[in-house]
């Protein structure tokens, strides 16, 4: 049998390529981010007097719209909510009765578990000597506060068709002028991202307006013990200390009012929950029942109503 002779030199290559095959292997590259990404709702847009529990049956262009940008999304890697599936659970389990169509549409949202949920705009379509056209105009929310996360309008290019799928596509995945430019939907998620990342890292913002009942034995110049702080600055204390990096403001203070107009809440508790500004407002609530007092609260559109009688 013909022996095969296996120089010494190869030998040490072999061995340096298998280190640094190790090295690839086991090493995470450097600039690797670990990005925390939102569960999406995509909704249609409503105009005063419309129901959005009826919107998508007269009108098949919003649904192709929808449609197409949640599935923009789930192209994408995002985890989606599908607003239809969601709208039809409720309306048959009877969740809702309240007639208030934002109402609805805000205990929807809530109902879905999404962390952002996306308004899509569908105007009439564009229809010149060069072809037809469809506009689109995203605009993204936090669910918990309604805060705006971002906006963008997508245009597609003049087509000759009438296929309003086909137009949709192309105003979502249409580049500018440079073919660099990211497609219209790439833009607006890359934003809304960096937004929605900034949410992660320092909490989500939320509006704290505290005030007094009629009648109330309390002013926000009362001393209150055990360390005779005025209850202004109690609750100033209070917010530095359950806000997320000490990360809050306060607008104004009298003696029957006190107005904090940005105070970061987390967006998950300790257990990794989903953390929103009905347990915030339950904290404050629990932190006054300590004081003696017999607060009231509510919550609308991102601001919390702390009342205290």
């Amino acid at each position: 049998m013909k022996k095969i002779m296996i120089k010494p030199i190869a030998l040490v290559f072999a061995a340096v390529l298998f280190c640094f095959s190790s090295i690839a292997q086991t090493t995470p590259p450097a600039n690797k981010v670990n990005t925390v990404q939102p569960k999406i709702m995509v909704i249609p847009f409503t105009k005063e007097g419309e129901d959005i529990r009826t919107i998508l049956e007269q009108d098949i262009n919003r649904r192709v719209a929808i449609s197409k940008v949640k599935e923009g999304f789930d192209n994408r890697g995002f985890t989606t909510v599908d607003f239809s599936a969601k709208l039809k659970t409720a309306l048959d389990d009877k969740l809702f009765t309240s007639e208030n169509q934002s109402d609805f549409k805000t205990a929807l949202v809530e109902m879905s578990g999404a962390d952002i949920y996306v308004e899509v705009e569908v105007p009439p379509m564009i229809s010149t000597s060069g072809g037809n056209a469809a506009r689109l105009i995203l605009q993204a929310f936090d669910a918990s506060t309604a805060n705006s996360l971002g906006n963008k309008v997508c245009e597609s290019n003049r087509m000759n068709t009438t296929d309003y799928g086909a137009l949709v596509m192309s105003a979502l995945s249409k580049t500018n002028l440079g073919s660099k430019v990211s497609p219209c939907l790439e833009e607006f998620l890359n934003a809304m991202q960096i937004k929605f990342n900034d949410i992660v890292e320092n909490g989500r913002s939320v509006k704290v307006d505290f005030s007094l009942a009629p009648g109330s034995k309390f002013k926000f110049s009362t001393e209150i013990s055990p360390d005779g702080l005025p209850l202004s600055d109690v609750l100033d204390t209070w917010m530095g200390e359950n806000s997320v990096k000490n990360n809050y403001h306060v607008q104004g203070v009298t003696d029957v009012k006190v107005f904090f107009d940005d105070v970061r809440i987390p967006l998950k508790d300790e257990r990794g929950n989903n953390y929103n500004p009905n347990k915030f407002a339950l904290k404050i609530y629990q932190f006054l029942k300590t004081k003696g007092m017999n607060p009231g609260k509510q919550i609308k559109n991102g601001t919390i109503y702390i009342t205290i009688k």
